[in-house]
């Protein structure tokens, strides 16, 4: 539509939308018009105080004119004495009609105009507003975007970083040790226990002497077939140190997979706990609530968890959600459940874990049986964890 078709009543509009608007404004006062066209003074004031207290709905500025034009016919009523529909001969058109006419067809003067100036500026004054919220949420978005690239880069350089340090640890794995037994035996090994005293120290298996060598808090490996699972665990005095470490002590947001703090594998405990986090790439933890799905479990009932002392293959027991409890709350803690002192208190926490396991795999465990937890969060509820228990069946050649 060409700009000079945006105009109704002698007033511009900027867009097609304020001229619809004006056409529809236009529509409404036509009618006033025809209805009013025989008022008296009394009725044309009580139709300007309906239009000024808003009866009326107008869109655009012709409303304001619309009542400036009523103000004009009241002045014009009472200098004629007042003459209504009675003083007019039958079907003869009213001379203030004309006027009127002539008026609307003509140049606005007087308010109508200083009217239209200020509209004008009070558009510029809207377009400017307009134009800089809009180079401010252009800025936001674009900072927006920047974070977001750095958060994605510093994710992605973590990533890379960790799984090519892992592939070099697998590697090692089957390479030939390159220091004998007695170098790899010894109390630089035990950074990870609290216990004072002589113990007798086993040899580390020859496929993680080298991986002892590259970093003394290695404990072991845990590996499930068929899944991202294929990790080594790490121990040391703080439970807190590798959530957000990796195996060369580095700062990693995906941390590492290690072992509670308080289990000892020289003893060895009931139970030994192991953490990780639930990424949602799908790494560490990230695919261990899959075991949620019974048939997910039949097709991966094993675990191959290694210390550096002995190898063993576990079987998966009770799969379950449990959640980080305060100290306060006398329920069953899963992580407390690490050394069982006697028979009656092993069979209590089976029970308890049997209570609560998603389904029944018809696996159980006996007072003396070897126990393997993987931890991970769980989203489902606030402190959330899913947790999968196996117990030690055989060792692995």
């Amino acid at each position: 539509m060409a700009q000079n078709e945006y105009t109704v009543e002698e007033r511009s509009f900027r867009t097609e939308a304020d001229y619809r608007k004006a056409l529809r404004d236009k529509e409404t006062i036509d009618r006033l018009r025809r209805e009013s066209a025989g008022y008296t003074g009394a009725e044309l004031q009580q139709l300007r105080d309906d239009v000024h207290n808003g009866k009326y709905k107008f869109y655009t500025l012709l409303g304001q004119d619309f009542e400036d034009e009523l103000s004009e016919r009241i002045k014009q009523t009472g200098q004629a004495g007042g003459r209504g529909r009675a003083g007019r001969e039958k079907g003869k058109p009213d001379s203030r009609a004309g006027r009127t006419d002539r008026k609307l067809t003509g140049k606005k003067q007087g308010q109508p105009a200083a009217a239209m100036q200020v509209s004008e500026e009070a558009v510029q004054a809207e377009l400017l507003s307009q134009e800089r919220r809009r180079k401010w949420t252009v800025l936001v978005c674009a900072a927006v975007a920047l974070v977001c690239l750095g958060y994605f880069a510093v994710y992605l350089y973590y990533y890379q970083r960790t799984e090519r340090d892992y592939n070099r640890l697998a590697a090692l794995k089957e390479k030939a040790p390159i220091a004998s037994a007695g170098e790899q035996s010894g109390t630089d090994v035990l950074i990870h226990y609290t216990e004072e005293g002589e113990r007798e120290i086993p040899e580390v298996l020859d496929e993680y002497k080298n991986l002892v060598i590259k970093n003394k808090r290695l404990i072991g490996w845990v590996k499930i077939d068929d899944t991202n699972i294929d990790y080594p665990v790490m121990q040391t005095t703080n439970n807190e140190y590798y959530l957000d470490h990796n195996l060369n002590q580095e700062y990693d947001k995906n941390g590492s997979i290690f072992m509670d703090k308080d289990c000892d594998v020289l003893k060895p405990s009931t139970n030994l706990i192991l953490y990780g986090h639930h990424m949602k790439s799908g790494k560490m933890f990230g695919g261990l609530d899959k075991y949620s799905n019974e048939e997910y479990y039949k097709k991966h009932k094993y675990i191959d968890f290694d210390t550096i002392y002995e190898k063993g293959i576990y079987e998966i027991m009770y799969v379950f959600r449990s959640r980080v409890y305060s100290a306060e709350e006398v329920v069953f803690k899963y992580y407390q459940f690490i050394d069982a002192v006697s028979e009656a208190e092993f069979d209590s926490n089976m029970s308890e874990m049997a209570a609560i396991s998603l389904y029944d795999t018809g696996v159980t465990a006996s007072y003396g049986d070897r126990l393997l937890t993987l931890s991970t969060c769980d989203y489902q509820e606030k402190n959330g964890r899913f947790v999968v228990v196996a117990k030690k069946v055989s060792e692995k050649e």
